[in-house]
Parts: C-alpha cells; structure tokens; sequence
C-alpha cells in the first residue's frame, strides 16, 4: 500500500521491523511524530517532550497574535477610513473578497517560501504528495472561502448579540465533527474544558458587547439569518475537523505544505468568484447571499478603481495581506502540533486576551461577570493541561513496563 509521500508501506504487524522503519521514516522527513494527548497531529507523545510542546506552543500562539493583532488594525483602517472629500458621502473601501484574494496569493507565495526552506531534498515535502489528498484538501479551501460571505450575510438578518455568542461558540461545530463525521472519541475531561472555555468567552463576549457601543446588525433574529449563521459554524467546524483528518490520513503531511496548498486553491476559488461574480448578480442569485448588487462593474474592478483613486489603500491591503500569511504560518504550526481544538481555543480567546490587556494597560476595570468569563476561561485551559500531563505520565508509565 503506497503512502502520501510514495513509499512502501506493508501491512506488518505493530512493533514488526517494516513498521518501526516507516516510524523512523515519518520522524525523518518531518522532524516531528505523533502526540499522544493532542487531536490529529505530528508529534509523538515519546519524543515530544513537554518542555518542548511548551516553548512551541509559546512561539505560535505569540505569532498568531503578533500578526493578527496588526492585521485586524490594518483591516479596520481599510475597512473604516472615510476616502471623500464631499461632505456627507461617505467613501470607504468595502471589497472583502478582493482583501482575501491577496492575502491568499501572499499566503502561497510564503507557505512555498517556507516549503522550500525546510526541504532536505528537492523532492521533499511536495505540495501535493498524492491525488487522493486533493478532494479533502479542496472542500477545506472550499468551506474556508465559503465560511466568511456566509457569517457577514447573517448580519443583515440576526442582532449582533446572537451573532457574537454563535462565534463565540466555535469549538462546538469543531468537536462535534470530529465525533460524528470522523468517529474521533475524547476523554470526559475535553468536552468538560470546550464546555467551560466556551461558556466563559461567551459570557465575556457578551458582557463586552452590552457596556459598549451598539454594533452594526439586525434588530431581530430571522429564521433565514439563523440559517446563514448554522452554514457559517458549520463550514468553520468542517474546516477545522478536516483538516485534523488530513494530517492523520496523509502522514508525513506537514503544515507548511497544507498552507500553500490550501492558499493555491483558495485564490483560485475567489479570482473566480471575482470573475464570474457581475454574471451571478445579475441573475438575482446574489441577492439572497448578501452580494452587493449596486456595484457596477463587479467587485474586482471597482476594488481597482478605488485603488487607483487611493493609493494609500492598495499600500494597506498589502501589510493586511502580508500580516494575515505570517499569521497562517503559525496557525499550520500549531494544527500540525497541537491539533485543531487547541487552535480554536488560542483564536477564540485571542480578542478576549487582547481586551484584558487594553483593559490592564490603560487602567480600566471589568465587569463581575467579565471576570467569571475570564477565571471560566483560564480554569478550563489550565484543567485540560494538568489532566493531559498525568495521562502522558500514565501513558509513559505502561510503556516503560512494556
């Protein structure tokens, strides 16, 4: 039976000498093996040892947030700056697709960048090792490009408090997946923590949202919006989920490969959307996707138009794009490693960490409830890892008397 990267691998026996030398194989071409506590990932719970689990988990989760921190000013700047000089006409860019498609070409350009830094040989690490992982590979890139236009469409037909405590609930969709699509089991204690960081991030979510300004969205939730919202966590959970289900079917199958991969067929999938999307439009299609049918010549070229009236946008949307590929960097990094559920986790918790954070440096207090989302929140993630290290020991331990 031929693996993903086309080598020969018998059905022996476990422990059997073919085994053990496609074992070291694995650990060869990907410097990594597998995790025994972690979801679907490359680490091996015998060499992965937890000092090393710990400075990894460090570096990715202080360069997802290192980047998307300057991302998401960047994406307000684009998104919010008022272009007019005419008093009361407001010219703000609004072509998130356009947005994407760039940093999905500066993604692949980055994720090969990275492909090729980390081959021994020159055909090491291909981007494609085998044509059964490309359909898997393209519903990802498909529910990834798909997720976004869905969320933003359910705004215009749910009240943001609704909207925010269905994104707040994200590790749902994503175990729920892996349990029935993937028949994934997990001990007790990981559906009590995704339960616990979950209550606790929509309970500072929300909390958050009532004390501040009213955001923009519907005044009421329409059975349609709900829909839309389902469609979007569904997508996110199936993104996710696959993508664990990819690294333990495809092994050696690295996160920098998945990430220029993915990267290719997103761009392609959104320059077509692009292209096609003036022809969707005008068959009244677009209207019950939340397309904007009052641009004139589709999204692509009234970006351009825009860019060319200002300059200073195009510049942005390139930090944007360059921030939001670094940022994936390490997020492959840490679904290679770690899995998908504590990738979730770390982006969930990110804009919450984030508000902590402002609210420390600028003196500022948070609410009671805040507080119990927040001691929620930590007592999940530090109970997931004090139970995780007595089951690597106890799993260490019957080894050894093996």
């Amino acid at each position: 039976m031929a693996t993903a990267n086309g080598t020969a691998r018998s059905r022996a026996p476990n422990g059997s000498t073919a085994n053990k030398a496609n074992d070291f194989l694995d650990k060869r071409v990907t410097g990594t093996t597998q995790a025994g506590k972690n979801d679907v990932s490359l680490t091996s719970s015998e060499e992965a040892k937890s000092t090393s689990n710990t400075v990894n988990l460090m570096i990715c989760v202080g360069g997802i947030y290192a980047s998307f921190l300057t991302w998401g000013v960047l994406q307000e700047r684009i998104t919010t700056t008022d272009h007019s000089t005419i008093p009361g006409q407001r010219e703000v860019f609004k072509y998130p697709v356009v947005m994407n498609t760039v940093q999905s070409i500066f993604a692949a350009l980055l994720g090969y960048i990275y492909v090729r830094v980390s081959r021994s040989t020159p055909g090491d690490l291909p981007i494609y090792p085998s044509k059964e992982i490309v359909w898997p590979l393209l519903l990802v890139a498909a529910t990834g490009a798909l997720s976004s236009p869905f969320g933003y469409a359910s705004l215009a037909h749910v009240d943001y408090i609704t909207f925010i405590l269905a994104k707040s609930c994200k590790l749902l969709p994503v175990m729920f997946l892996h349990v029935t699509l993937y028949r994934k089991s997990y001990p007790f204690y990981k559906y009590a923590v995704v339960a616990l960081v979950t209550a606790g991030v929509a309970i500072f979510t929300l909390h958050q949202s009532t004390g501040g300004k009213k955001k923009k969205g519907a005044e009421g939730n329409s059975l349609y919006g709900l829909m839309l919202l389902g469609i979007n966590l569904l997508f996110d959970g199936l993104t996710n989920s696959t993508q664990d289900n990819i690294y333990g079917r495809f092994r050696p199958y690295t996160g920098q490969q998945m990430m220029c991969a993915l990267n290719i067929m997103s761009t392609a999938i959104t320059i077509t959307y692009l292209l096609l999307s003036p022809y969707v439009a005008a068959t009244g299609l677009g209207h019950y996707v939340g397309m904007d049918l009052t641009k004139s010549g589709g999204e692509l070229w009234d970006a351009l138009a825009f860019i060319q009236r200002h300059p200073a946008v195009g510049w942005d949307i390139l930090g944007f794009a360059f921030c939001g590929a670094l940022g994936q960097v390490f997020i492959f990094r840490t679904l290679s490693i770690f899995g998908s559920l504590l990738l979730v986790t770390v982006t969930v918790t990110r804009k919450m960490l984030t508000m902590i954070i402002s609210v420390l440096w600028f003196g500022h207090s948070l609410t009671g409830m805040q507080w119990l989302g927040v001691g929620l929140v930590f007592g999940g993630i530090g109970i997931e890892a004090e139970l995780s290290k007595r089951e690597k020991k106890t799993k260490d331990a019957g080894k050894k008397k093996m």
